[in-house]
């Protein structure tokens, strides 16, 4: 079996710690996803998600527990290696899509390719593709406030998948969107995702997303049930 894309044990978060009115939010959660998996996380607000992904992405670090990213172990990395890791290995999108505004849609999926060392015409090749292959590649030149909230969304898909990671980790992707507009643009995402052994962990709300993707898992009292 293939080494996991992304391993979490034993992970415990808690904020205030040790002082009155401590809050804990994970509490010994566990989850496994595979390459090529798409898993639903799901769980009411307030119950954790955010922090879980966080910690999966290595923006925030665990009170305890482990988070293996392709078989390596991510606990003791220096900041420097762990920004190289997200910047590699890890893609994120999350409600809001927090494009550069100043920057067009192709430029936008270009600049994250050459912080990793892409050359230009290769980042904008890439770049070109991926929109096309969401649909938005006659939007390529169009900075972000002249997109709609389904554009920028599909375009904020396409800079998390830009230096073609392992893992994408998105919260509440399609939250802010019209029934009609998430359906498109999930499609698009599963489009994107599928078949290129890219794994994934998506948190949301939509039962109805869920039941889309590979498996769904739940959140609940800090625990992955």
């Amino acid at each position: 079996m293939s080494e996991a894309a992304l391993a979490l044990s034993g992970l415990e978060k808690g904020y205030m710690r040790g002082q009155p009115g401590e809050v804990i939010v994970l509490k010994g959660a566990e989850l496994t996803v595979r390459p090529g998996e798409v898993v639903a996380l799901v769980a009411p607000s307030g119950a954790g998600k955010s922090t879980l992904l966080h910690i999966a992405g290595l923006l925030d670090t665990p009170d305890a527990g482990e988070v293996r990213i392709g078989g390596d172990p991510m606990g003791g990395l220096s900041d420097r290696r762990r920004t190289r890791v997200r910047r590699q290995n890890v893609g994120f999108v999350y409600q809001f899509h927090h494009l550069l505004p100043e920057f067009t849609a192709l430029e936008n999926i270009v600049l994250p390719q050459l912080a990793n060392g892409v050359g230009q015409a290769a980042a904008e090749a890439r770049a070109r593709d991926l929109l096309g292959r969401v649909g938005v590649a006659e939007r390529a030149g169009h900075r972000p406030a002249a997109l709609s909230g389904g554009e920028q969304q599909r375009v904020a898909f396409c800079r998390a998948l830009a230096n073609a990671p392992q893992l994408l980790l998105a919260d509440e992707p399609t939250g802010n969107l019209d029934p009609a507009t998430s359906d498109v643009v999930f499609g698009a995402m599963m489009e994107l995702v599928q078949g290129t052994g890219l794994a994934a962990l998506i948190a949301t709300h939509n039962l109805e997303l869920a039941a889309r993707m590979d498996r769904t898992v739940h959140l609940d009292a800090g625990r992955i049930v």
